[in-house]
C-alpha cells in the first residue's frame, strides 16, 4: 500500500493543504474530485474510491472537511481507509478537533505529522502518544528534539523506560445490543458488537497474554466437553485487533499475545449476528378520547438474570407534537415530558432482574381531531448492565510477563449497554 498524494478539501472542493510523497502523479488532478464527486452523487452511485484517467481518489468526510489520497498504484483501499481514519484519531488528539479552521491554525503541526506519520506514501508511526512525545504544538521552540526509540524500535506504541511505583492492568469487555422487535415481542434484527478496552499501568516493556472463552480454540484444543464454567464456546465474527497484537500466534494457538502501549487503547472488537432475547421489553397502550385526551400505560419488564441489575435506564415511548398538560404516574423512577424530542422520558436508575415496573401517563390533545398520522415511532431504550455480558464472552486468563519479574494486578469488569435498541408500538 502506498499513496501519492494527500489532500485536506473543504467541502467546496478547495485544497486546505496536501502533501505530495512520491512525485509520480501530477498533484493538479485534485481538481477533479469534486466534480467526480457530485456527479457520482448524483448518479447515486457514489463510493470511497474514485477512478479518473487511470487515477484512483480514496476519501473520507469527517465534520466539514475531506481527506482524499491519490494514486496511480493498486492500492490496498481498505488500508488507505484506515491510514486515513487513524489520521483523523491523531488529528482529534492534537487539536480536539478536526475541522477546516483547526487545520488552517495548525498549518506547521500538520506538515510535521504528515511527515512521520507517513513515508514514500507507507504508513509508519500513527500512535498519537508516541508521536506527541517529539511533534508538540509549542512550534515557537528551535531547540533539537530526540525523537524516542519507539519511532525507531520494533515496538513503535510503547517507550521504553516506563517505570510506576503500582502495576496494574483495568480490562473492560463492554458489549452493545442493537436490536430491532415489533410490538408482538418478534425480534427482527439483532447483534452485539462488542469491544474489549485496557487501562495499562506497567512498568517496562511487559508482554500479556489474553485468553478468552473463544469458540474455534475449544474445537482446536477439545476443551468444550471438558469444562464447566465457561465451556461455551463464542463465536466472534469481523475481529478487529490493534496493531500491538501478534496475529499469527492468535491464528496457530488462539492465543492474544501482545506488548500493550501505554494507558488506554482498545485491544480489539468483534461482533456477534445471533437472535437475541430483549433484555428490557416495553410494551405501550395507547387509548385516545375524542376530542379532549391521550393516555398512556407503559409496562417495562427486565428479562435478564435476577442477581444483574440494569443501571441509567431510560425508555422513551413517542407522543403527538401537539400534546399539552402533562400528567404522570410511575411505580418506580421518574418520567418527564421532554418537547424538542417529542417524547415521554421515563428514568430508572436502578432496575433489577426479573421485575416489572408500570408507568401510566395523559396529555391533552388540542388537534385530537385531525387525522391521525400513520405510523409511529418505535420506543428506544437505553441502559448500562454491569458484570453482564449478553454473548457469553468471557476472560479465561490474563497472564502478565515482564523480564524484572514484578507483581502486577489485572481486573476485569463487564458491561453490557444499549446499542440501536428500539421496540415498535401497536
Amino acid at each position: 500500500m502506498s499513496i501519492s498524494g494527500l489532500f485536506i478539501l473543504d467541502l467546496k472542493g478547495n485544497v486546505v493543504i496536501s502533501r505530495n510523497y512520491r512525485g509520480d502523479v501530477d498533484m493538479s488532478c485534485i481538481e477533479k474530485f469534486m466534480p467526480l464527486l457530485v456527479e457520482k452523487e448524483d448518479e447515486g452511485t457514489a463510493s470511497p474510491v474514485l477512478v479518473h484517467q487511470g487515477i484512483s481518489y480514496t476519501y473520507i468526510k469527517y465534520m466539514n472537511v475531506y481527506l482524499v489520497t491519490i494514486s496511480k498504484k493498486n492500492t490496498n483501499v481498505i488500508l488507505v481507509l484506515s491510514a486515513l481514519y487513524k489520521i483523523v484519531e491523531v488529528f482529534c488528539e492534537y487539536f480536539k478537533t478536526l475541522e477546516e479552521e483547526a487545520v488552517r491554525d495548525n498549518f506547521v503541526i500538520i506538515y510535521e505529522l504528515f511527515d512521520e506519520m507517513l513515508d514514500f506514501g507507507y504508513p509508519q508511526t500513527t500512535e498519537s502518544k508516541i508521536l506527541q512525545e517529539f511533534i508538540t504544538q509549542q512550534s515557537n521552540r528551535l531547540e533539537s528534539v530526540r525523537p524516542p526509540m519507539a519511532v525507531t524500535n520494533a515496538v513503535s506504541w510503547r517507550s521504553e523506560g516506563i517505570k510506576y511505583r503500582k502495576n496494574e492492568v483495568f480490562l473492560d469487555v463492554i458489549e452493545s445490543v442493537n436490536m430491532l422487535a415489533n410490538a408482538q415481542g418478534t425480534v427482527l434484527r439483532s447483534e452485539i458488537v462488542g469491544s474489549i478496552r485496557f487501562r495499562v499501568v506497567l512498568s517496562g516493556m511487559p508482554e500479556l497474554r489474553l485468553g478468552l472463552n473463544d469458540k474455534v480454540f475449544f474445537q482446536q484444543s477439545g476443551a468444550s466437553s471438558r469444562r464447566g464454567n465457561g465451556g461455551k464456546g463464542v463465536e466472534l465474527e469481523d475481529i478487529k485487533f490493534h496493531q500491538c497484537v501478534r496475529l499469527s500466534r492468535f491464528d496457530s494457538e488462539r492465543t492474544i499475545s501482545f506488548i500493550p502501549p501505554d494507558g488506554e487503547f482498545e485491544l480489539m472488537s468483534y461482533r456477534l449476528t445471533t437472535q437475541v432475547k430483549p433484555l428490557i421489553w416495553v410494551e405501550a397502550a395507547v387509548e385516545r378520547h375524542a376530542h379532549s385526551r391521550v393516555e398512556y400505560m407503559v409496562k417495562a419488564k427486565s428479562q435478564f438474570k435476577r442477581q444483574s441489575v440494569a443501571n441509567h435506564v431510560e425508555v422513551i415511548i413517542p407522543v403527538p407534537s401537539d400534546v399539552s398538560a402533562p400528567k404522570f404516574k410511575t411505580g418506580a423512577g421518574t418520567a418527564k415530558y421532554v418537547p424538542e424530542l417529542n417524547a415521554i422520558v421515563w428514568s430508572i436508575r436502578s432496575f433489577p432482574g426479573g421485575r416489572e415496573y408500570i408507568m401510566r401517563s395523559s396529555f391533552m390533545l388540542p388537534s385530537i381531531g385531525s387525522e391521525e398520522v400513520e405510523g409511529r415511532p418505535p420506543i428506544n431504550v437505553k441502559f448500562e448492565i454491569p458484570y453482564y455480558t449478553t454473548s457469553g464472552l468471557q476472560v479465561r486468563y490474563l497472564k502478565i510477563i515482564e523480564k524484572s519479574g514484578y507483581q502486577a494486578l489485572p481486573w476485569v469488569r463487564y458491561v453490557t449497554q444499549n446499542g440501536d435498541y428500539q421496540l415498535r408500538m401497536t
